[in-house]
């Protein structure tokens, strides 16, 4: 990538009286690819940034009204970690070292180099784009830690689908999950409950393809007494025991085409009547239903009920499967086993990198249900475990799932990288020694991967 390239879309502010110096120094930085302001003041500088603005701010020391320093310190009010760079002129060295130790990023000192000032705005956005970044995995993180079901994951897709999740929870607005059996429907759901208004109430959970039809009506509206031979007592069903929280109708594919002219129209009405009743009972619920096949194919091909297709679709949200997450597998084996330890009161054995290794190359035809199975028969089991699947030892077997070998061997080395990370606790020269590299070379991979020792810390 050239230096054009890099610099393309990175905001740059910069401040300095002097004319001739906002000219040249504003003409370097735009070839070089940045979106420059120049200002010949500072007054202005903090309507223009907030604690997300993705730059960085040069300013000369010397100016009318606020100074350098001045707007250094009101920068830092904003956000302490937003780089600023100084301009000194050579009186203002010592100065300039003093604001260094206060907090700049730099200092340039007059008259300065263009490949200077190129190479220190260069240093100080990538030191901003680390810091952005990292805030962001700490929310996330601080986000999976909270209480009740967590979404473990750091993959781009699952990123994405935790601020879907965040974002919908807030809202009355129905949900359709579409994934693979094992993915985590279930987990979803009850993500999306925990995380709304309504995690107070109940959470009601039906599998549509594991009721008998003839009493799925039953359960899912409830009854009277003598609705039916046998219905000796009333029946809350269902939706009525989910007033005021979350239903969650898992394998709606399953559910009978009869009932799914009953169920659309509750979603309209929001009002159910019981078996046996002519009473209408009204409903405050939100529904999630889940489905392991695409509704629409079977929709166009009359084996679900079109109208009901779209009405479920209010916020379609599609779970990945494991085997194109791959770089979670890590995350979540971890996890599992740590939770598995608690459970059986067992110690964890740490997975050697070759059987980790094996993970990464596996399909996981069960997805996560299949790696959690696993991680838990690891603990029981340690090093005695088989990984098998199939009835077949993974390792060794089956190439690298259509991953090129420099995939592969990026993605075994950021495991390596992220177990040596985990194992000291964050610790780089534990970490260095662990793994014998050089320092600078460990930072390159670890910013390549998109690792931050500070994510490791106990």
């Amino acid at each position: 990538m050239n230096r054009i390239e890099s610099g393309t879309g990175s905001p740059v502010l910069l401040v300095d009286d002097e004319k001739h110096i906002r000219l040249a120094a504003g003409q370097t930085l735009e070839l070089e690819g940045y979106e420059v302001e120049t200002l010949e003041r500072a007054e202005g500088v903090l309507e223009r940034i907030d604690e997300n603005w993705p730059g960085v701010i040069v300013t000369d020391i010397n100016l009318p009204g606020i100074d350098g320093l001045e707007l250094m310190k009101q920068v830092r009010g904003v956000d302490p970690e937003l780089p600023v760079i100084l301009i000194t002129g050579h009186g203002d060295i010592s100065m300039a070292v003093t604001a260094i130790r206060d907090g700049a990023y730099d200092f340039i000192e007059k008259p300065f180099a263009s490949e200077f000032l190129l190479d220190t705005v260069r240093r100080a956005l990538d030191k901003r784009r680390l810091t952005l970044e990292n805030r962001r995995l700490r929310q996330e993180l601080e986000s999976q830690n909270a209480p009740g079901p967590r979404l473990v994951g750091n993959n781009p897709r699952m990123v994405a689908l935790r601020r879907l999740c965040n974002t919908v929870a807030e809202t009355p607005a129905d949900v359709l999950l579409l994934a693979e059996t094992g993915s985590g429907k279930d987990l979803v759901a009850r993500y999306i409950h925990e995380r709304s208004p309504r995690r107070l109430k109940n959470f009601v959970a039906i599998n549509c393809g594991a009721v008998p039809e003839n009493l799925i009506e039953s359960e899912l509206f409830g009854h009277e007494a003598g609705a039916f031979t046998d219905a000796k007592n009333k029946r809350i069903g269902k939706f009525e025991h989910a007033h005021g929280g979350t239903l969650f109708l898992d394998e709606i594919e399953s559910m009978p085409m009869s009932l799914q002219i009953k169920l659309l129209r509750v979603l309209e009405e929001r009002m159910i009547e019981r078996l046996g009743s002519n009473k209408l009972i009204p409903l405050d619920i939100r529904v999630i239903a889940a489905a392991k096949v695409d509704l629409k194919r079977l929709a166009e091909a009359g084996e679900f009920r079109e109208d009901l297709y779209y009405r479920l679709n209010v916020v379609r949200i599609d779970i990945p499967p494991l085997r194109e997450r791959r770089d979670d597998i890590p995350l979540l084996f971890q996890h599992f086993t740590l939770v598995a330890a608690a459970l059986y009161g067992r110690e964890v054995v740490e997975l050697s990198a070759e059987r980790m290794h094996s993970l990464l190359l596996h399909d996981w035809p069960g997805n996560v249900r299949e790696l959690r199975n696993l991680a838990e028969r690891y603990v029981l089991l340690g090093e005695s475990c088989t990984f098998d699947f199939d009835n077949r030892p993974i390792i060794g077997s089956g190439g690298g799932n259509g991953l090129t070998l420099p995939e592969q061997v990026e993605r075994f080395e950021r495991m390596l990288i992220h177990t040596e990370l985990s194992n000291h606790g964050g610790s780089i020269k534990d970490t260095l020694e662990a793994l014998g590299l050089p320092r600078k070379t460990l930072y390159d991979k670890m910013r390549k991967y998109g690792l931050d020792k500070s994510d490791y810390k106990a």
